[in-house]
């Protein structure tokens, strides 16, 4: 027989507290009904003795001390699951946004993740491409990696969210099935609007399932949004043996959810007003990523986050940085260029890429190329802080070639269209026809075969 609760000790924002109650476990789900007969959905989120603490998964006006009654379910959280999700969109809590209706089947998965076992991961290897040379080229997506998008408010990162999720796709030659799992997080109505529109347009829905959690929505629902989203790719990369890449944006706001709740909660602050668990509670979002050795499928993730004040020592970006493989750094002042994508090379960089590049998965020269271009951009930063003490007109001939390949860099290399979807034989060509500014002697760190090759002859046909 289920047991109701009829007294509620305190209502704080999206919590509830209540006493004397037994036979509770942590996630389980909650019914509660208001005086006027609405159900609301809750979970147990804090267990002391006989007192619970209950996230209220919508808004908790209406709710009265007195007047409510409260049952415990018996069950955690869980999303039906069935192949049939792709295509479809969802809200915080998995309830479909579209017309399509529920998704009814006997896998249902809890959205807290099993437990990867460290020694059954296999090591990522094969080579996504994003048709975006600045990524491909310097900082390579690998299949299972787990690579954060640092940026800031105003930039341009809902932009590249939707190009990344339109155009990405596996390495040349492969027949394996790849979709996409992407979450917006505490985004306006319009910005979603934008995505819904990029992936309709490019008839790119059908390989997607998309989550969305609006800002104005109960900040319970934002901080259930990626573990919804992480469930369905854990389905439907090792139930299903697909390759999927999760795309979230923003996690900076499932960051404040957490610390506003943590401020409910009456919990400790630690720096910036975050709780000191946000460390654990991000990485156990960011390490259900990767590869199993007994499962063909892997799961790719790509999460975006807005730095405040464009501070990459914040809390957020700090303690992602030490739990994912590398990072994608969005300039402000490529941003005020008007160059987009605006990646700034230098403080980027991909921890996996050496070991996904190269002949075999995507061209011999690619991590000569990749060196050369990070070496030379990096004196380009140098000559240009010696260009405004001493005059450009001053430099030698070979500094001038240096600032002259630093602008076709920019402009051409990084720069590329909202529509414009480049493979990793056309970034690398390009990366030659820019490198072709410098003198030969100036490309220290390439085979000098490969200079032969591609260098010379080419020249000579030019």
């Amino acid at each position: 027989m289920k047991k109701e609760y009829l007294k509620i000790d305190k209502i704080i924002g999206p919590l509830i507290e209540m006493s004397n109650v037994n036979d509770v476990f942590f996630g389980e789900v909650v019914d509660i009904m208001s005086s006027d007969g609405v159900i609301k959905k809750g979970k147990v989120i804090k267990i002391e003795e006989k007192k619970v603490v209950i996230q209220v998964f919508e808004n908790t006006s209406g709710l009265s001390t007195n007047n409510s009654s409260i049952s415990f379910t018996k069950e955690a959280f869980e999303l039906s699951l069935s192949k049939e999700i792709l295509g479809r969109s969802f809200d915080g809590l998995g309830r479909p946004l579209d017309q399509g209706g529920a998704i009814y089947s006997r896998n249902k998965l809890n959205i807290n993740g099993r437990p990867i076992n460290p020694v059954a991961r296999k090591y990522p290897r094969d080579f996504i491409q994003t048709g975006i040379s600045s990524i491909d080229a310097l900082m390579t997506l690998i299949r299972g990696q787990k690579l954060p998008i640092f940026s800031g408010n105003g930039m341009t990162h809902n932009e590249l969210a939707a190009q990344i999720v339109r155009q990405a796709k596996l390495g040349e030659g492969s027949s394996e099935d790849f979709a996409i799992v992407f979450a917006a997080i505490g985004v306006k109505h319009d910005d979603a609007d934008f995505f819904k529109k990029s992936l309709m347009e490019a008839n790119a829905m059908d390989r997607v399932v998309m989550f969305i959690n609006y800002a104005n929505d109960p900040i319970a629902e934002r901080i259930n949004t990626p573990r919804c989203a992480l469930t369905v790719a854990e389905y439907l990369a090792f139930e299903e043996d697909m390759q999927i890449l999760v795309v979230m944006s923003d996690i900076t706001s499932y960051c404040e959810a957490i610390r506003e709740v943590s401020s409910a909660k009456e919990e400790v602050p630690s720096r910036k007003g975050f709780p000191g668990y946000l460390y654990s509670d991000l990485a156990s979002l960011y390490e259900r990523a990767g590869m199993l050795k007994d499962k063909p499928g892997s799961i790719t993730f790509l999460p975006i986050l807005t730095m405040p004040n464009d501070d990459i020592t914040h809390p957020i970006p700090d303690l992602t940085g030490y739990i994912t493989e590398g990072q994608i750094v969005l300039g402000r002042e490529l941003f005020q260029n008007n160059i987009y994508p605006p990646v700034n090379i230098l403080p980027s960089l991909s921890r996996l890429m050496k070991d996904g590049i190269g002949e075999g998965y995507t061209r011999s020269d690619h991590p000569d190329v990749a060196n050369q271009l990070f070496s030379s951009y990096s004196k380009v930063q140098e000559i240009r802080s010696l260009a405004q003490i001493i005059g450009e007109d001053d430099l030698s001939e070979v500094d001038r070639s240096y600032m002259k390949f630093g602008r076709v860099f920019e402009d051409e290399f990084i720069s590329q269209g909202f529509h414009e979807n480049r493979d990793i034989n056309q970034t690398i060509d390009l990366a030659w026809k820019i490198l072709r500014i410098l003198p030969k002697d100036e490309l220290d760190r390439i085979n000098p075969d490969l200079i032969d090759v591609h260098y010379e002859l080419k020249n000579d046909g030019e």
